[in-house]
């Protein structure tokens, strides 16, 4: 019987967003950023998780799907995954000896020797970067740009596949100047296969009220159509897939 207990938010059998075809999706409890347009602000606190469950039952309840999974995969987010690493480094490695493809959704704020190990078992990280701007980056999340910096090098260095996401948020980080420099700065490394622009939304508000959290973006508008292709087309001129 497994002794490792999971701290878990949720869980999304078939999604379509979160990595290449039909994922199933685990959504882990904790995360060390407070990030004002945050929409799942209801998994920050790691002791508030919705679910207490170990390795066998998360794999279990997985291969219920295998047969959806063939051209997908599982795809592990959060809250942020790396704060649980035992936990995740035991769930990659049963979904690798199943033959399932594996990717973590992450900020990348936490790095170090044993997110190193980690990554021996993820096939694809979806790296979260939300400004390139270390002033701006505080702002936005509470904690320092550096490590996920070092971390992307970090990715690049070991031609680990990479998807970047990157939220635009009017009044944020929808800087044009500042998007051109996360263009040039993501152009450097060789293993990003495309960059994911997603524009701000307010679909996660009344969570901040659940949670009795200040949300301050109340009267921010999602960005125009407009702003989103002017956007695209920097990343585009950098000879990135967006």
């Amino acid at each position: 019987m497994d002794k490792l207990i999971g701290e878990l938010h949720s869980f999304e059998s078939l999604g379509t967003v979160d990595g290449p075809g039909l994922r199933f999706v685990i959504f882990m409890q904790g995360c060390p950023l407070r990030c004002k347009f945050c929409h799942n602000p209801d998994t920050w606190k790691i002791n508030e998780a919705k679910y207490h469950r170990s390795p066998d039952f998360v794999l279990e309840h997985v291969l219920k799907y295998k047969n959806f999974l063939k051209r997908g995969g599982v795809t592990i987010t959060g809250g942020e995954p790396f704060m649980q690493p035992e936990f995740l480094k035991e769930i990659l490695k049963r979904l690798k000896k199943e033959g399932i493809h594996t990717a973590v959704d992450t900020s990348g704020y936490i790095f170090n020797e044993k997110v190193k190990e980690i990554l021996e078992y993820v096939d694809l990280v979806l790296l979260d970067i939300k400004a390139i701007r270390e002033k701006t980056y505080k702002n936005i999340t509470g904690v320092e740009l550096k490590p996920t910096i070092e971390f992307a090098k970090y990715l690049d260095k070991i031609d680990k596949p990479v998807w970047i996401r990157h939220v635009l948020v009017p009044g944020l980080n929808m800087d044009f100047e500042m998007i051109e420099e996360l263009a040039d700065f993501v152009s450097t490394l060789k293993n990003v296969e495309k960059v994911e622009l997603l524009p701000f939304h307010q679909m996660g508000e009344h969570k901040w009220k659940q949670v009795e959290e200040k949300y301050e973006l109340s009267n921010t508008e999602p960005p125009s159509d407009e702003d989103m292709e002017k956007a695209k087309d920097i990343f585009k001129k950098y000879e990135l897939k967006v």
